[in-house]
């Protein structure tokens, strides 16, 4: 099914958080819809984990709403209500039991009979390869194996919508791979939302993106559609000196003037397009005119981050 053609899930409305002067998340709001993964994008500070948590049901809001299938979180019981799932930044588990034991004692509390629970901790054990340490007590896991357990406590019931915060932070390679396969397999059948400060990660998981900054939305949508917010074609980048710069700012100005996508920061000019090497070649006459050395060119695929640092002006990891 087309992604817009998927109903809504969860929908949060001008929601407000503070915390002392600091206002922390500022009258966002959002769709999110069945069996879809969002990714959740933004520097620290953003708000994300303070929206994640309000969403889940943990954090009440200052003001705003949010709705679970229609119905208004906090009013009324929660008797046929999608259930939830969630990972949380801070790796949570039991240190003095085993990977088999956390997870078959949950499945517990989720009100699977023990036979059930059983079953599912063996298999959630060898989706996310714990196999050789499913008897060795918690605290004696690595950092990435307890990150990949607490992940795994979140899918004991197989939740209708996964909140994951920051869920591959401190894992290496294989385990990313793994989590996102994982991750991945859910799609269509869980409705996933995901916060995290790496791109590429969102960009090779998410269906929709949002990007918020200050408590606020600045983009919400497919990553293809973000990324042509920077224009058609290409990112190119040239690296210049001050004086090449200087006798560029005409090609600069043009651009501009032509409502393309441009930037010149610091000594390297990024600009998108569809005509790129003509524009390359202009910059190369100019530099040969005067006498003049381009000092690096390149070509790349427009990114996620580059549309970041076009909303928000800095980088993501600050």
């Amino acid at each position: 099914m087309d992604h817009h053609a998927r109903p809504v899930v969860l929908r949060a409305t001008e929601l407000t958080r503070r915390y002392g002067d600091l206002v922390a998340v500022d009258r966002l709001s959002l769709e999110v819809r069945r069996g879809e993964i969002l990714g959740f994008l933004g520097p620290n500070g953003a708000g994300k984990t303070t929206t994640l948590t309000m969403l889940c049901g943990l954090l009440r809001p200052d003001s705003g709403r949010i709705d679970i299938d229609g119905a208004t979180d906090g009013a009324g019981g929660r008797r046929g209500r999608p259930t939830m799932g969630v990972s949380p930044q801070a790796t949570a588990i039991w240190e003095m039991l085993t990977p088999f034991e956390q997870l078959a004692f949950l499945g517990q509390m989720y009100d699977l009979t023990p036979a059930a629970a059983r079953a599912r901790a063996e298999a959630l054990i060898s989706a996310f390869g714990l196999e050789e340490k499913r008897n060795r007590l918690g605290r004696t896991l690595s950092g990435g194996m307890q990150r990949r357990l607490n992940i795994a406590l979140a899918l004991v019931h197989e939740p209708d919508i996964l909140f994951l915060d920051e869920p591959q932070a401190g894992l290496d390679p294989q385990s990313r791979v793994l989590v996102r396969d994982y991750i991945r397999g859910l799609a269509g059948r869980t409705t996933i939302v995901i916060t995290t400060h790496d791109m590429d990660e969102a960009e090779r998981l998410s269906d929709r993106v949002c990007i918020i900054d200050h408590g606020r939305v600045l983009a919400l949508d497919t990553v293809q559609r973000i990324k042509d917010q920077l224009g058609e074609g290409d990112l190119f980048e040239i690296e210049v000196g001050p004086e090449l710069r200087e006798a560029l700012r005409p090609l600069v100005e043009r651009l501009e003037r032509e409502r393309r996508y441009v930037t010149m920061q610091g000594s390297v000019l990024r600009f998108t397009s569809e005509d790129g090497g003509e524009l390359l070649a202009e910059a190369f006459q100019t530099a040969k005119r005067l006498g003049l050395k381009i000092e690096h060119l390149g070509m790349r695929r427009k990114t996620l981050e580059d549309v970041f640092i076009r909303l928000t002006g800095r980088g993501l990891r600050e």
